[in-house]
């Protein structure tokens, strides 16, 4: 069922111009130098086929919880994808909305010196200058007040959010959110979704925190579970204004 993303409206990036794309269940909010609609959505149609083809092929890997094998000729998508949710110890869709950021964001790329795409949370980042990514995380009086602080020399990067309390997405525990930096938008997509599943009550977060810094190519975590908060690695918390 379809969820208002109505944190979108915290996303502000006045020197960029916003647009959106849906394809199917692809839903994406997009900043460019540029209104790269037609570009985007092209990328969204090849990235969606190539996944949906090797679904079709093998439909295991849309419905596994666990790890799952791929061949060496299966699209390079598939392949991270699958590469990716292994070191988190998910099935490889945990990694999907945050591989289809990167795939379109990189794609972008060859036509905006920055990119933003948001896809349900899920954020691939290029930018020349500084950004604050605002941290949404439901019920928790946390929730909007508080952000991160991006270097525009850091990017590109992933910055992916996993919540056993808001949204559709599948979440084995309850944390308000699970906010993971990475290199790679799919990695921080599964492993936010793997230190999510550890979240049950306040004192689990720091179970999430020391599991999502044990995965090489994460960068920073941020465990935010009713009003308490864990932040560990390459990350600089800073207030919301607004």
């Amino acid at each position: 069922m379809y969820q208002p993303r109505t944190y979108r409206h915290w996303v502000k990036s006045p020197d960029l111009v916003s647009f959106s794309v849906a394809v199917g269940e692809t839903d994406l909010y997009i900043g460019a130098r540029s209104n790269l609609k037609r570009e985007a959505h092209r990328l969204v149609l090849k990235c969606r086929r190539l996944l949906e083809g090797y679904i079709e092929q093998r439909p295991v890997f849309a419905t596994s919880l666990a790890p799952v094998s791929v061949a060496q000729n299966a699209p390079e998508i598939i392949k991270e994808m699958a590469a990716l949710a292994e070191k988190a110890g998910v099935g490889p869709m945990a990694a999907v909305a945050g591989a289809i950021a990167e795939f379109v964001g990189s794609g972008l790329a060859a036509f905006s010196p920055e990119v933003i795409v948001e896809n349900g949370g899920d954020i691939y980042l290029k930018s020349l200058s500084d950004r604050v990514v605002g941290i949404y995380a439901g019920r928790s009086p946390l929730s909007g007040k508080i952000g991160l602080e991006i270097k525009g020399a850091d990017t590109p990067l992933g910055v992916c959010t996993s919540s056993g309390t808001v949204g559709h997405s599948m979440s084995l525990g309850r944390a308000d959110a699970v906010v993971v930096v990475s290199r790679s938008a799919a990695l921080a997509d599964a492993v936010a979704t793997a230190a999510g599943n550890l979240i049950i009550r306040v004192d689990d977060i720091a179970k999430g925190l020391e599991f999502a810094r044990g995965i090489s190519g994460v960068l920073g975590v941020v465990v935010i579970k009713d009003d308490q908060m864990g932040v560990w690695g390459r990350v600089k918390i800073c207030p919301l204004s607004g």
